[in-house]
C-alpha cells in the first residue's frame, strides 16, 4: 500500500521528464508515481513509461489532469509535482511531519532555477506571499490528505489559477502548513519570456483574476506572455 501519489501533469515534457521521474525514483517504495498526459506529440509518454506506476491520459488542462491522476491515486497523501519541478532530499519527511502536526495540506518554499540574478529574488517573494496570504501556487508542490482534497471538490477546471482556487478552498479547511525546505524549480519559462516581463504578467493575471476576469480570457494571456491583447 503506497503512503502517498505523486500526481505529474505534462504535455510535450520529453525534454524534462526523465531527468523529473530519475529523481523520484529512490521514493518509490513508499510513493505511487503517476503522469497524466494532455495528449502529447513528442516522446514524454515512452520516456515516462518505465518510470511511473500510471500512465493516464486527459484532456488538456493541468486542473483536470491532476483531478485526473488523483482519481487514479491509491494513496491517502497526494502530492502534485510539475515535471520541471524537483523535490527536496528529505521531502517526504517534511510532508509527513507537517500531517503529524494537524497538517491538512501544506506546501513548500521554492528556488527558481536560473541563470538571471532576479529569479532568486522572485522565488523568495513567492515563498513570502505564500506564508502571508496562505495560497500556494502549483510550482511550490502542494500537498494534501485525501479526504480534505474531496472535501473541496478537487481543483476548480477552470483554465488557469487553479493552485489559488484550491488554496482558498482548503484554507477554509484548515491552514496550509509551510514546508521551508526548498523545491527547485525550473526558471525556463520567466527567462524565455523575460525575467523583469514575467514579474509584470504574473501580478497583473493575479489581480484581474482577484477581480474576477475569466481564467480563459488569463490563461490566453499567460501562454502568450502578454500583458494586454488586443483581441480579448
Amino acid at each position: 500500500m503506497y503512503k502517498y501519489s505523486i500526481i505529474i501533469p505534462t504535455l510535450n515534457e520529453a525534454s524534462c521528464i526523465n531527468e523529473c521521474l530519475l529523481a523520484l525514483q529512490a521514493l518509490r517504495p513508499e510513493c505511487q508515481l503517476i503522469v497524466t498526459d494532455a495528449g502529447s506529440t513528442d516522446q514524454t509518454r515512452e520516456i515516462a513509461l518505465p518510470l511511473i506506476d500510471v500512465f493516464i491520459t486527459a484532456p488538456t488542462g493541468r486542473a483536470v489532469q491532476m483531478n485526473a491522476g488523483a482519481q487514479k491515486a491509491s494513496a491517502d497523501v497526494l502530492i502534485f509535482l510539475h515535471a520541471d519541478t524537483f523535490l527536496p532530499r528529505n521531502a517526504l519527511g517534511f510532508i509527513q511531519h507537517a500531517l503529524n502536526n494537524g497538517a491538512q495540506w501544506g506546501h513548500f518554499d521554492m528556488q527558481l532555477v536560473g541563470k538571471h540574478f532576479m529569479l532568486k529574488v522572485v522565488a523568495k517573494m513567492m515563498s513570502w506571499r505564500s506564508r502571508l496570504t496562505g495560497i500556494a501556487t502549483g510550482d511550490q508542490v502542494i500537498f494534501v490528505r485525501r479526504a480534505a482534497f474531496r472535501k473541496v471538490a478537487c481543483f476548480p477546471e477552470i483554465a488557469l489559477m487553479e493552485d489559488v482556487a484550491i488554496s482558498k478552498r482548503l484554507k477554509k479547511i484548515s491552514k496550509g502548513y509551510c514546508v521551508t525546505a526548498k523545491v527547485q524549480s525550473s526558471g525556463r519559462r520567466w527567462e524565455d519570456f523575460g525575467v523583469w516581463r514575467t514579474i509584470v504578467l504574473m501580478w497583473s493575471l493575479r489581480l484581474r483574476y482577484f477581480l474576477g476576469t475569466e481564467p480563459d480570457t488569463l490563461a490566453q494571456l499567460y501562454r502568450q506572455g502578454k500583458i494586454f491583447n488586443k483581441a480579448l
